[in-house]
């Protein structure tokens, strides 16, 4: 099992509900420096809150595009992909096109993830897809997750968290058989507890999106030999 350490440095923290304040941003970002997260995952009005308050720190700023529902233009995503990286996002998180993808218009979806890649890869930014994979069968996980490869993204991941359902191990084991060897997975959604974090890890996910951190490493193993040290005194 990971230490409390190596598993906060595969989360990245989410801050992406649509009532949270400025307040909410910051003290997420403080949350993620307590704990060393890989990163802070925010909405687009954010990124530039995010990367002052994570300046001092090794902890990134990911940025959501297209969110949560996937549907705007292609044109839209890279732009917004491109202010985000402007105001310091480092990786992102974009929606695929669902409906355009369960309408059977798979090359507009290669197109689309291809277009936000295409404003990324040049500045070595990180792309995650989102699949949503709540709304897709075996055999379209294992589409979309092609669809992301050929496109050129770095990550696929299983879900927004605003979707009816969450990530699942079923989900997760299809993406990693499909593209886990040359992609990083990413599971989110529905993730609130240590044990779940784990087994997403031992499944071979990279990353793991998450809202609950404190509640997670909270009661992680500091190292894989010593008891739990205290958490960081954190408001949140």
């Amino acid at each position: 099992m990971e230490t409390k350490r190596q598993q906060a440095g595969a989360i990245d923290h989410a801050v992406l509900r649509p009532e949270c304040t400025v307040h909410d941003v910051l003290t997420g970002c403080r949350l993620g420096k307590a704990y060393g997260v890989a990163s802070v995952c925010v909405r687009p009005t954010d990124v530039a809150i995010a990367r002052q308050e994570l300046a001092d720190s090794a902890v990134k700023v990911s940025a959501v595009v297209g969110f949560p529902h996937g549907a705007s233009r292609s044109e839209v995503k890279a732009l917004e992909a491109k202010l985000a990286i402007e105001d310091g996002a480092v990786e992102l998180d974009m929606v695929m096109n669902i409906g355009m993808f369960l309408s059977g218009d798979y090359d507009l979806v290669e197109k689309d993830i291809a277009a936000v890649v295409a404003v990324a890869q040049p500045r070595g930014v990180l792309v995650k897809v989102i699949l949503e994979t709540f709304y897709l069968s075996p055999e379209q996980i294992a589409r979309a997750c092609l669809l992301a490869k050929v496109a050129g993204a770095d990550y696929v991941k299983t879900s927004t968290g605003f979707a009816a359902g969450v990530a699942t191990p079923e989900a997760v084991d299809i993406m990693v058989k499909t593209v886990g060897d040359c992609m990083g997975v990413k599971a989110s959604g529905g993730i609130k507890d240590g044990r779940t974090l784990q087994a997403y890890l031992d499944q071979g996910c990279r990353r793991i999106g998450t809202s609950s951190t404190r509640g997670i490493l909270e009661i992680a193993p500091s190292t894989s030999s010593q008891t739990p040290r205290r958490s960081p005194n954190i408001k949140a």
